[in-house]
């Protein structure tokens, strides 16, 4: 149980190509926007399609992967865990929650 802690599983579209950083150390970050999509019918039966966005983190030898084969538009399943983070910002507090990659499997082919 407990890798049910603080999982995270999406499928979903990929809102940017992703932007990969190298720190000094060498080590690799990657990020990108992630787009899901939900379908249903309002009281009026009219179809409402609901996206939601979420910011993915991806480190290591993840992010070459993403770097090479991922771009706007790419599709994935993918499964994480949640992170929340705050920084300042001119005398102000940021608050954001991200989603750590820990496994990918694309479904749209290499363009």
């Amino acid at each position: 149980m407990t890798s049910l802690k603080n999982s995270v599983q999406l499928i979903g579209r990929l809102g940017n190509k992703p932007e990969v950083r190298t720190f000094e150390s060498g080590k690799k970050m990657a990020t990108f926007s992630l787009a899901t999509n939900e379908t249903y019918y309002n009281n009026k039966g009219e179809k409402v399609t609901d996206t939601q966005w979420h910011n993915i983190v991806v480190w290591g030898k993840k992010a070459d992967i993403t770097e090479d084969y991922l771009n706007k538009g790419s599709e994935i399943a993918m499964k994480g865990k949640l992170i929340n983070r705050s920084y300042e910002k001119d005398g102000h507090t940021k608050y954001v929650t991200e989603i750590s990659l820990n496994e990918l499997l694309m479904m749209s082919k290499k363009d």
